[in-house]
């Protein structure tokens, strides 16, 4: 297990699913935890986690200096950035309309984008150096693409190259500020379960689409996002950890 003992965290998306998973986690490991998400029930997760929680529209880049003087304030330092909050628009190219598509970049690439800049800038001023670890969270659909979900597919592309752009960045500058990428496969969380009364049925065939024949579970991702997370992967930057129970690995005629 990791030791994230005295390191102080923030996770976005708090409310449900990976990220409450993952806030969950980094508790159990030690972390302060700031949880930030638009959804008030982010404050129970929180409050039963023994988190502190801030709401937080990722998208309004106005607000992320604020959250980050936050965590960093109350503890002297910030050592983790998990940018876990999505959303998906359910449009193909023919049917997305600008608003929608400006939404979902806004939450899934933009807010990405303005908390990692934010992080760095506080990871800077920790005790010691620069130092810190940033956790992008991607999603298998960056790799092999849904058509009927053009926005989302293509921001949570967008994830990938920003956390490889923000790894070799900080390496050159010689910060010890890692930024990785978790790509989670199809995973019990709400999205599905709101998609599955639409389309009954959907989530045993999602979840026939993975080797182990079943969907992941929200810890399972909340594990790998610890790790990468915490001191015991010094020399991973720029990297992505799958977690898709093979989905990624084998051929679809198969």
């Amino acid at each position: 297990m990791p030791d994230l003992a005295g390191k102080v965290a923030i996770v976005t998306g708090c409310a449900s699913g990976i990220g409450a998973a993952t806030v969950r986690r980094l508790r159990q490991d030690g972390a302060h935890v700031l949880g930030t998400d638009i959804d008030e029930g982010g404050a129970a997760v929180c409050h039963e986690a023994r988190a502190d929680f801030a709401r937080q529209d990722v998208a309004d880049m106005a607000l992320w200096p604020a959250i980050v003087e936050q965590a960093s304030a109350r503890h002297g330092r910030l050592d983790i950035l998990v940018n876990n909050a999505g959303i998906v628009a359910g449009a193909s190219i023919e049917d997305i309309d600008d608003d929608l598509w400006d939404r979902t970049y806004g939450v899934n690439i933009k807010g990405p984008m303005a908390g990692c800049r934010a992080a760095i800038a506080a990871m800077k001023r920790n005790p010691g150096g620069a130092s810190g670890a940033i956790v992008n969270i991607a999603s298998t659909s960056a790799m092999a693409a849904l058509p009927g979900d053009v926005a989302y597919c293509s921001s949570k592309g967008a994830v990938r190259v920003l956390t490889k752009s923000v790894a070799v960045h900080c390496a050159k500058q010689g910060y010890a500020i890692r930024c990785n990428t978790v790509i989670p496969g199809a995973t019990e969380t709400g999205i599905l379960d709101n998609a599955e009364k639409d389309i009954p049925g959907l989530k045993a065939a999602v979840a026939a689409t993975s080797p182990l024949n079943r969907l992941g579970d929200p810890s399972e991702t909340a594990a790998a996002i610890a790790f990468l997370a915490s001191d015991d992967c010094p020399f991973m930057t720029g990297a992505e950890m799958l977690v898709d129970g093979g989905a990624m690995s084998i051929h679809p005629g198969f």
